[in-house]
């Protein structure tokens, strides 16, 4: 049975009162409002979350948070429980903006803007300039691991354009509003997490420009009610692209974890990755080699699928810690397909001890003390 007050938001709450609303925001240039002047790209609304897309011709961060507060009451003014989310989009980058940054000196720093985040004590980024092996398994274990050693626990999931976060640990959003920020981490296992998975409708495709994956990466870190963690898990998309980029002008970064399995094609990339932390100044913590070896459960005899001891060679020639190796075990994706991660289900594992393993080298690396 549906409550009354569900029953009034799914009536009241929707596009098009939404947009109603929204014509109360003037616009920021013109004498009209911000929807006659479409100022508004996009609009969704997901159980009890709501999210908005804004086009806004300026740079000017208080005026944008001016729109954003207005915007904000706005919906709030239909339904005051539901949690609103707002991307905003600024000017069309300059083709420079699209490589990497250099620090200058002076104004301009990009790096100008980095804070940290209260309350938060170490941020780890955790990536692969490639795709496909198993960076998300990688940090979500890992994160469990740190947990299971007494640490408190976050993941921040910034792939945009494919989250996993929700899929891997079977839990769903959206989130609620913050008692001290805008909203607050979505809880599962006792790790805070907040990903675009728990905002949009599983299959819809994310289609957004660079400009827009910054505006999201931003607003993950600035905007969620992280509260005290002893470590945040960033898990990166693949690349050195946008997010990457973002993460490291906007917060003080820990270090990165490297992923990457022993097949040349993936140390091709590692590397790339690890380079590009590098041109940044922000520190690498180490490499993990998953997928490093499959051990028969008839015969136990060991395969190495992708070859093996390449994270060590990487390791040796870059100068970096080698965290570990990790077994490639069927049960691993398994229990990702579940929402049921082997570190949580199954303790006593090989693959559980080695992430345990690797947790024990990330709090030597950073402790949470």
């Amino acid at each position: 049975m549906i409550c009354p007050a569900a029953l009034r938001r799914i009536a009241v709450l929707n596009k098009d009162s939404i947009e109603k609303a929204l014509r109360s925001v003037k616009d920021i240039i013109s004498d009209g409002d911000i929807v006659a002047e479409n100022r508004v790209e996009k609009i969704t609304v997901e159980g009890g979350s709501v999210m908005i897309t804004l086009n806004l011709p300026t740079e000017d961060v208080d005026i944008k948070r001016a729109v954003e507060d207005q915007c904000r009451a706005a919906v709030k003014a239909i339904d005051n429980s539901v949690g609103v989310m707002i991307m905003i989009k600024g000017p069309a980058a300059s083709p420079a903006a699209d490589s990497a940054p250099q620090k200058p000196s002076g104004s301009g720093d990009p790096w100008e803007d980095q804070a940290a985040l209260p309350g938060v004590k170490n941020i780890i980024a955790v990536s692969s300039a490639k795709g496909g092996v198993g960076k998300s398994t990688v940090c979500v274990n890992l994160a469990l691991a740190l947990q299971e050693r007494g640490a408190k626990v976050g993941i921040m999931d910034s792939d945009v354009y494919g989250p996993s976060i929700h899929v891997l640990l079977d839990v769903s959003g959206p989130p609620k509003e913050g008692k001290n920020r805008e909203v607050a981490p979505v809880e599962k296992h006792g790790l805070k997490l907040m990903s675009l998975g728990f905002l949009t409708e599983r299959g819809t495709p994310v289609i957004w420009r660079g400009p827009m994956v910054m505006s999201v990466v931003k607003k993950f870190l600035q905007d969620v009610d992280w509260g005290e963690l002893d470590y945040l898990l960033v898990d990166m998309p693949p690349g050195t692209g946008d997010a990457q980029i973002t993460l490291v002008q906007t917060v003080p970064l820990t270090g990165a974890i490297i992923v990457t399995t022993s097949s040349e094609l993936a140390l091709v990339d590692a590397e790339k990755g690890f380079m590009m932390f590098r041109s940044v100044d922000a520190p690498v913590l180490g490499i993990v080699e998953n997928m490093s070896y499959f051990v028969c459960p008839h015969c136990n005899e060991r395969s190495d699928v992708f070859g093996h001891g390449g994270g060590k060679e990487i390791c040796q020639r870059l100068e970096t810690e080698f965290l570990g190796e990790l077994p490639l075990d069927p049960a691993v994706r398994a229990g990702g397909d579940r929402g049921n991660p082997i570190v949580k289900v199954d303790p006593d594992s090989p693959v559980t001890h080695a992430f345990l393993q690797i947790a024990d080298k990330v709090r030597e690396i950073c402790p949470a003390g």
